[in-house]
């Protein structure tokens, strides 16, 4: 028995192997006398000095999304809201992977601002010349199948061998069937591509129907980022276009834009001024008129001279009905479309650019139209 200020504790066994026994637990003492080599092993806890129980992880799915308004939702695996305590855990361990789902949302309420004025950037160059481009019939052809086996046993099994040849035999008719098919879509794919190759041959010459046909599914493939209908004809034995085209409404213009602040986890977004978007509205319009000019002049090589007048569908003051009203009628002269550098249109000033040529337009600083009459 040993007595310290710490309490009492005993020693059982002879030198060299002893149980020590106290209150800060039980421990095993090994050695060999006479050469000072110990060592002390404990065997269980004591009561004065408890043990921290076991660390244990949850893993719990969270999703994180962010609304037009800036604001990130955080919510468990069944669409239920999450504690503070969860949401500042997730920031810590998914920062970065916030961050970016945050700035993808300002990227996105960014980009419809700026596609609108950036239509034509994409004009083509009045050098380039309409070209057809052949596609390939892209459908695979059916594969044969491989006829089953008979097998080794199939002469002591009638039953079997009939039934396998009837297999063998229908999968055939079946894959005939289909090939019949593949090939008259074949056929049909190719009818078509070589009434296109002829269709824009004859519009390249200035054949005036083709050159409507022709101009009609360029327009359709153009993707506009709001609504636009562009109706057109020609005239003169097809070296003059004439474009009538239904605008959008300013009111369709966004009116948000978004920036993502240095520090923290959120998304800053503001209302734009009714003197910004009035002007990102002639910006655009500006821009639908241009990228039509270029397609017209690039892909109607006998063209000689456009005329476009666009138009919006305004509120009278005097009747409240709503009516066509045409915001700008422009001629534009194909000599005149060819002096413009079309390597650098990403410098130009899209709604200045139209002054160069004969125009009808009664348009403020701040972007407000009034009606006027179209050539």
């Amino acid at each position: 028995m040993n007595l310290s200020g710490s309490g009492a504790s005993w020693t059982l066994g002879p030198r060299g192997a002893s149980v020590g026994i106290g209150k800060r637990g039980n421990f095993l003492n090994t050695g060999i006398p006479g050469t000072g080599l110990y060592s002390r092993q404990a065997l269980s806890g004591g009561g004065g000095v408890p043990r921290r129980p076991p660390k244990t992880t949850v893993t719990l799915l969270l999703s994180a999304s962010v609304d037009d308004e800036g604001v990130i939702t955080f919510k468990d695996s069944d669409g239920n809201p999450v504690s503070e305590a969860l949401i500042e855990t997730a920031k810590k361990q998914q920062g970065p992977a916030i961050r970016a789902l945050i700035q993808e949302k300002c990227d996105e309420i960014n980009a419809q601002v700026e596609a609108l004025g950036e239509l034509h950037l994409h004009a083509p160059s009045p050098n380039d010349s309409p070209t057809y481009q052949p596609q390939s019939f892209d459908v695979p052809r059916p594969i044969q199948p491989a006829p089953k086996a008979l097998g080794f046993f199939a002469n002591f099994f009638k039953g079997n061998a009939a039934k396998i040849k009837t297999e063998n035999a229908n999968a055939q008719v079946d894959f005939e069937a289909e090939l019949r098919e593949w090939e008259a879509a074949k056929a049909r794919f190719e009818d078509a591509e070589r009434q296109k190759h002829e269709l824009v041959a004859k519009a390249v010459s200035g054949d005036p129907d083709a050159m409507e046909a022709f101009f009609g599914e360029v327009l359709m493939d153009i993707v506009w980022p709001r609504e636009t209908i562009a109706s057109f004809e020609v005239r003169d034995g097809g070296t003059h276009l004439a474009f009538d085209v239904d605008l959008p409404e300013v009111e369709d213009m966004p009116i948000k834009t978004a920036s993502v602040p240095l520090r923290g986890y959120r998304l800053s977004v503001r209302e734009l001024g009714p003197t910004n978007i009035q002007k990102m509205y002639a910006t655009h319009i500006h821009s639908i008129g241009f990228r039509l000019l270029g397609e017209a002049f690039v892909m109607l090589p006998t063209v000689q001279e456009v005329t476009l007048s666009g138009y919006s569908q305004r509120r009278s003051k005097t009747t409240g009905e709503e009516k066509d009203e045409y915001l700008f009628s422009v001629v534009v002269p194909r000599s005149s479309w060819e002096d413009i550098n079309f390597d650098g249109l990403q410098y130009i000033d899209v709604v200045e650019s139209f002054t160069r040529f004969k125009i009808r337009r009664e348009m403020t600083k701040t972007g407000i139209f009034k009606a006027v009459q179209p050539f």
